[in-house]
């Protein structure tokens, strides 16, 4: 016993030893030994490879937990990937940080291919395909050895490449992967065959793709990834035509302990199987609604009626889609998922369908709030939502433009009974919406006389009549239920008795009538200047000459090019977008500027249809050789010496203007005169152009004068900055021909009218800017940069950047919201912010104010600049006194900006601010934070 006693002691001894050495140990893991490196290999793969891949694991299941699938289609093999944000993820960023630790700490570890693994899972799930894509040919092409390891990374970049939707490239790296399969004596894991199921089913190869799914199945270990496969089993087989095998796939979904709504949908199509095999003619709305009676299916009543409303829909019946996505929004009392779906489809249907644009504001934004940010497409919704009036605003031109020249190709007697039935439908729409707002008011008001006997609000009482939320809510189930009723006894009787002497809400019911009718006076005041006005306007507009009709199709058609531009760059709808490119070749099959439209379809069509892409093409360098869009096509690096020239044009053309604002206009003359022939192409040479016409002006009487910028109309008619603003002068001209052909020159320095033909003075002052000094803002002290720190990084050839992990600091996010405010929502202004202090934006302002001459007249917008700290020009215009009319500006000069701005597009962004804000942005740091604030508040 004394021995074995002693053993014990000698053995905790040594035990302890052993972990003191290794502590000490840690200090020399730099030194390449066999026991460092067994120790690296130790830590790094029980301790950080481990909880990084927990990490990727636990987020791949928060994902899977709020992905909503689609039964009606096949599903999608994966659930871990959603509608990602630029907002920082702290589980990605830790996995990150992770990987990183083992990359540039633990290099004589043998996990250094399992930590850039980590690092291109963490970039996937992140929605960062392009950078995952990087990592994980990284690992293929630098972890030969590692069979497994480059398998598992081969089928992370076939995701990744699919997602990217780079379908060839995504095909060569499974060939590459089932290729070194030969040289594995153990099967492959499932995940390079679930890579190749989804594959299969994006290529549409339903038989390659079933036999990919067998093997998925029969490799995987995951139970829920074996059931959801077996469900897409049973599908492909489905569209295999081959339904025994279909039935028994989903009959192990149904005997299985699969998700309720997963053996639901499983049953579902279990049953329409069974029937097409007994040969029953297959109702299927009758035998979804048949569902009802299973009291285990409550729970998917909504799911029930909004298969019935999807079956509807596809048969064009849209009355009943309406009625049973409804049904199905009322019914989702737990889902809240599948209410954001039925609100999306009522939402495309008053959009596409009928044309409910109000409505479909609405319904959008109940979609936003009901359905999961993970759903895919969210961001396309919101963006859809944000922008709506804008898609608005082109089909209200293009519908009324169309309805004026219907109208135009009548004969009088049938144009005026038009128009006549025309106003009577449009002032019982105004009386409609006049009487909703009525009601809206009455039920608002109704609510708010509601109160205690204090006279408060009792919005927190639990007596129902002292409680006026639930009175408000009980009203509305009232009226959605009965309709609007007369408030009296027996109301529910066909014959009703007398009145009770109780009184009704007087607000409410306006005059004792029904809430929903108007007051006579109302009625007559709304439709007697309802229809005036629109009859007037109708007539006014009517194109009955050449010339009008030719103005009538050019607003339809820039309708037309800016709803296309506008789904392909806006809402990134390939579809919508080359929809509306074609409907606009085939409405204006005779336009001599098909060039750029040739150009949208062929990029549009790459990735889609390689046969129309390459059609677009050629008939774009065909019918348009000499032009932009053709060169590009013919040479790739077009576009670089396109922005070379650009930058050159800046240049002169800032040299130009300097002589302008110098008052040394014959100079100015005989530059661009050489400058035009050296720019020939230069899709700006209109503003050279312009300062000619305005210099020459100096020196000529007004009757060449006005040739001249006639002649500048006839050679840019398609110009928006300088066209519109010249015949504004011309205007000007023959308004006051008299006046001017008395003058010796058609512009006088020393005369009021000539400042007609020139910016105010206020927007001939230089750009207040200094290429030697820093800016310091008055009461400000000067900013000093903070001493950089020297980062000693680790070189490793041929490796993609390692990741650094970003943290927003919740304190921060507290200073900007209180720095910030809207209080003075009444004073805002347009801002371009230039982010380089030695550039003169003299001539860059010249164009703003060109702008605002045509858009604003009697200059009631100005423009000024200030400074952001040393190195941010602020150019600010204004003011507008609401919101909307500050954007509806930023809509209107953003697309003329690359025209207008004289600096590279790099160099410049937009934003809107209140006076109040603007005033508090003096250092580059504030204004971040403020673009930051702008970004979460005014831009949504």
């Amino acid at each position: 016993m004394k021995r074995i006693s002693i053993s014990l002691v000698n053995k905790q001894v040594v035990f302890f030893g052993l972990v003191a050495v290794l502590f000490t140990a840690g200090c020399s893991f730099e030194k390449k030994t066999g026991f460092n490196r067994a120790m690296q290999n130790l830590t790094a793969h029980y301790n950080i490879l481990y909880n990084a891949n927990e990490l990727l694991r636990q987020k791949q299941e928060t994902y899977a937990g709020t992905y909503i699938d689609q039964y009606t289609n096949i599903l999608s093999v994966y659930q871990d990937t959603v509608a990602h944000t630029d907002a920082p993820d702290k589980d990605l960023d830790a996995a990150i940080f992770k990987a990183n630790t083992i990359i540039n700490e633990k290099e004589q570890s043998k996990y250094i291919g399992n930590a850039y693994l980590v690092l291109g899972k963490a970039n996937f799930l992140g929605g960062k395909f392009f950078n995952a894509v990087e990592f994980f040919s990284y690992v293929m092409r630098s972890f030969p050895k590692d069979k497994n390891l480059v398998i598992e990374a081969a089928a992370w970049k076939t995701r990744s490449l699919l997602y990217l939707d780079n379908k060839t490239e995504a095909k060569h790296t499974l060939d590459s992967a089932f290729l070194l399969a030969d040289s594995i004596k153990k099967h492959l894991p499932a995940t390079i065959y679930a890579a190749a199921l989804q594959y299969d089913i994006n290529t549409k190869n339903y038989i390659d793709a079933e036999v990919s799914a067998k093997k998925a199945i029969q490799y995987s270990s995951n139970i829920n990834d074996k059931l959801r496969w077996t469900f897409i089993l049973g599908q492909l087989q489905e569209l295999n035509n081959e339904t025994n095998d279909a039935l028994l796939s989903y009959t192990r979904i149904v005997k299985s302990n699969a998700s309720f709504e997963m053996a639901f949908n499983a049953n579902l199509n279990r049953i329409r199987i069974n029937d097409m095999r007994n040969g029953i003619k297959i109702n299927r709305i009758n035998l979804l609604l048949s569902l009802f009676k299973d009291e285990n299916n409550v729970d998917f009543n909504d799911q029930i009626y909004y298969q019935v409303a999807e079956i509807y829909a596809a048969n064009k019946d849209i009355d009943n889609a309406l009625k049973y996505y409804k049904l199905s929004a009322r019914s989702s009392l737990k889902n809240q998922n599948q209410k954001g779906l039925s609100y999306l489809r009522i939402a495309d249907i008053d959009f596409s369908t009928k044309a409910d644009y109000v409505n479909a504001k609405k319904y959008y934004d109940s979609t936003l709030i009901n359905l999961s940010v993970n759903y895919p497409g969210y961001q396309t919704i919101r963006k859809k939502s944000n922008n709506l009036q804008v898609l608005v605003d082109k089909l209200q031109i293009i519908a009324r433009e169309d309805t004026l020249q219907r109208l135009a190709g009548m004969d009088e007697p049938a144009r005026l009974k038009a128009i006549d039935a025309m106003v009577t439908a449009h002032t019982l729409q105004q009386q409609a919406v006049a009487a909703n707002n009525t009601i809206a008011a009455a039920n608002a008001a109704f609510t708010n006389n509601l109160s205690t006997p204090t006279g408060k609000a009792a919005t927190g009482s639990s007596f129902y009549f002292y409680n006026a939320t639930a009175v408000s809510q009980g009203y509305t189930d009232f009226k959605r239920k009965w309709g609007n009723r007369k408030l009296e006894d027996n109301w529910r009787r066909a014959n009703k008795g007398v009145s009770s002497n109780i009184p009704a809400p007087t607000v409410a019911l306006s005059s004792g009538n029904d809430p929903d009718a108007l007051q006579a006076d109302m009625k007559k005041s709304v439709a007697d200047i309802s229809a005036a006005g629109y009859r007037q306007s109708l007539l006014r507009d009517l194109p009955l000459t050449p010339v009008l009709l030719l103005q009538s199709n050019t607003r339809i058609y820039n309708a037309y090019l800016d709803i296309a531009n506008f789904y392909r760059d806006i809402l990134e709808d390939k579809k919508e977008a080359i929809a509306n490119y074609e409907l606009l070749l085939s409405k204006f099959p005779n336009d001599n500027n098909k060039a750029p439209i040739y150009y949208s379809l062929y990029r549009l069509y790459i990735d889609i249809d390689a046969n129309k892409s390459a059609d677009y093409k050629n008939r774009l360098l065909k019918e348009y050789p000499e032009t932009v869009f053709a060169k590009v096509i013919i040479d790739p690096e077009y576009s670089k010496k396109l922005n070379d020239k650009d930058a050159q044009f800046n240049e002169v053309y800032n040299k130009v203007y300097d002589l302008y604002s110098q008052k040394k206009y014959g100079q100015v003359v005989n530059s661009v005169d050489s400058l035009l022939k050296r720019f020939p192409d230069n899709n700006r040479t209109s503003q050279l152009a312009y300062l000619r016409v305005i210099s020459a002006g100096h020196s000529e009487k007004v009757a060449p004068f006005r040739s001249e910028l006639q002649q500048l109309v006839t050679n840019y008619p398609g110009d928006k900055l300088i066209t519109p603003l010249v015949k504004q002068h011309l205007a000007y001209v023959d308004t006051n021909a008299t006046q001017l052909a008395t003058q010796e020159f058609a512009i006088m320095n020393a005369d009021t009218t000539g400042a007609y033909f020139t910016p105010p003075v206020e927007y001939q002052k230089d750009a207040v800017f200094n290429r030697h000094r820093q800016f310091v803002a008055a009461n400000d002290k000067p900013v000093e940069k903070p001493a950089e720190k020297k980062v000693e990084e680790k070189i490793v050839e041929n490796k993609p950047a390692v990741q650094a992990t970003v943290v927003v600091k919740p304190a921060e996010k507290k200073v900007i919201s209180a720095l910030f405010s809207n209080r003075d929502s009444t004073n805002y202004y347009f801002v371009v912010n230039v982010s380089t202090s030695t550039t003169d934006l003299s001539s860059s302002r010249f164009g703003i104010g060109q702008f605002n001459r045509v858009n604003f007249r009697e200059n009631t917008i100005k423009h000024q600049l200030k400074n952001a700290g040393p190195d941010n020009q602020l150019i600010y215009v204004g003011r507008f006194y609401s919101l909307a009319t500050a954007k509806d500006y930023a809509r209107a000069i953003i697309p003329l900006m690359p025209q207008i701005m004289k600096v590279p597009a790099d160099k410049y962004s937009f934003f809107i601010i209140t006076q109040e804000n603007l005033d508090k942005l003096a250092a580059k740091k504030i204004l971040d934070d403020y673009i930051e604030y702008y970004q979460q508040t005014l831009l949504k």
